[in-house]
């Protein structure tokens, strides 16, 4: 087998010793392949494997103890390390094929979204969302139900039409929507079930977005008016520190009918939104921060796959110096939320770079953060404060906790499978299947233990 293996040193330049980094902590020479994108987590996993073939890839899986697959590190937390190995499919050919008359398209799981994006523009499809980096992985996205924006937008996973997983034997699993009755359990898998080798995904004609700005919004306009506010363009992205009486930026990308074509009356007041102030420049989140990364604002339309994005695929991001939580409510619970995140802002606001509130439609996915409900997504950018940010995380999900909050698999959070448990109808269901597929629990580790299995 020709399958590429590295070892994968710990935080003492031997095998097995890794884990969340001490705040004050350094990258020791060489190790920038063993860490997260954010650099707070180091893997475990004493090697990585990133096979070439599918035939590679079954080869190792059947062979491997324990594995996990490895996307493009943009977790912050250990679901995606191992006790055993680790596998990339990022050697694996893209294997990018449209299917015209189906209207889907099948990719690696290892692909990037930006790499898809381009794919699909230049052959005049689009996907309906993107997150806000297209810098990461589709199985990986999918796997943790990553999320865009957009009332009527549902999550990445909801693009799902068909997966193909390498179990724990080694053998190929083919699930599709309609025809097998695992597949809702199987898309939102979070690593637990094999290795996502292929993913099918609907796709659409391309259409064209616009980009607007507005600034400070004021809080009391944006609460009597949410529903509105958030259905004004296809994908509204409000960003704040939960300090003040103001949101500080309000992100709207309309939908245009066709990519190229000039751009329409917009659906909102092209001078002021809901009270805010119509953005002269292009502006990045972050105050003061160019906004060279960012995709382009000011109402000049161009294409989704250039739009949809907050950031440019052109622009790698820099590792380091963020962590990153997410918490979901029932739509609403948006308002309720909102006060009680506003209340607690002498705490959140000190460790925080930014949050960015987004809405995300309803899906029928087991361990989708929008099962079962329309839902509003509260994103936290937090400084690169480890300790502090834990600490104060089991206090938001208190406040959270009577409006049932979900929180994002693949971002930082306190609670374990006992309060997760409760939160999604088919929890035990999603189990049972991963008992199914993985009789000997070689995908398990221990986030998986304390997270969901409760071991």
């Amino acid at each position: 087998m020709s399958t590429e293996v590295s070892e994968m040193p710990g935080l003492d330049g031997q095998t097995g010793r890794g884990g969340l980094l001490a705040p004050d902590s350094t990258e020791g020479a060489g190790a920038a392949a063993e860490l997260n994108w954010a650099g707070n987590y180091r893997y475990t996993a004493p090697v990585i494997h990133r096979p070439r073939t599918l035939a590679e890839v079954q080869e190792v899986v059947a062979a491997a103890p324990k594995i996990r697959a490895l996307g493009s590190r943009h977790s912050f937390n250990s679901i995606a390390d191992s006790p055993g190995a680790l596998i990339s499919l990022e050697s694996l050919d893209p294997a990018i094929r449209i299917d015209a008359a189906a209207r889907t398209v099948t990719v690696s799981g290892g692909t990037r979204y930006g790499t898809l994006a381009e794919k699909l523009q230049a052959n005049g499809y689009a996907l309906p969302n993107l997150a806000s980096l297209p810098h990461i992985s589709v199985a990986g996205a999918i796997a943790t139900a990553t999320h865009g924006s957009g009332d009527a937008n549902g999550n990445l996973a909801t693009s799902v039409a068909a997966l193909q997983i390498v179990a724990a034997d080694g053998t190929i699993h083919h699930l599709s929507r309609g025809n097998s009755p695992d597949f809702d359990g199987a898309v939102v898998g979070l690593g637990a079930l094999g290795v996502v080798t292929k993913v099918t995904l609907d796709i659409e004609p391309t259409f064209a977005v616009r980009q607007d700005v507005f600034e400070g919004l004021p809080w009391q306009t944006v609460l009597e008016s949410f529903d509105a506010a958030t259905s004004s363009a296809y994908s509204v992205s409000l960003f704040t520190d939960w300090s003040g009486d103001a949101v500080a930026q309000s992100w709207l990308k309309s939908r245009l009918p066709l990519a190229g074509t000039a751009a329409p009356e917009a659906a909102f007041d092209v001078d002021t939104f809901f009270g805010g102030t119509r953005a002269t420049a292009a502006r990045h989140p972050l105050p003061g921060v160019s906004a060279e990364n960012c995709t382009e604002q000011l109402g000049v339309p161009g294409p989704w796959s250039e739009r949809l994005a907050h950031f440019r695929m052109a622009f790698t991001p820099s590792s380091g110096d963020e962590l990153q939580s997410e918490f979901f409510v029932r739509r609403e619970h948006a308002v309720a939320a909102i006060a009680e995140l506003r209340a607690l802002s002498h705490r959140i606001t000190p460790l925080l770079h930014i949050s960015e509130i987004r809405t995300v439609a309803a899906d029928q996915l087991w361990l989708s953060t929008a099962y079962g409900q329309d839902s509003v997504g509260f994103h936290f950018t937090w400084k690169q404060l480890q300790d502090e940010v834990e600490e104060l995380l089991p206090v938001i999900e208190e406040a959270l906790a009577p409006l049932d909050a979900r929180p994002h698999w693949g971002k930082l959070f306190h609670a374990d499978a006992r309060s997760v448990a409760g939160l999604y109808p088919r929890f035990d269901d999603f189990k049972d299947l991963a008992e199914r597929m993985d009789p000997e629990h070689k995908f398990r580790n221990e986030f998986l233990a304390r997270k969901v299995f409760g071991e």
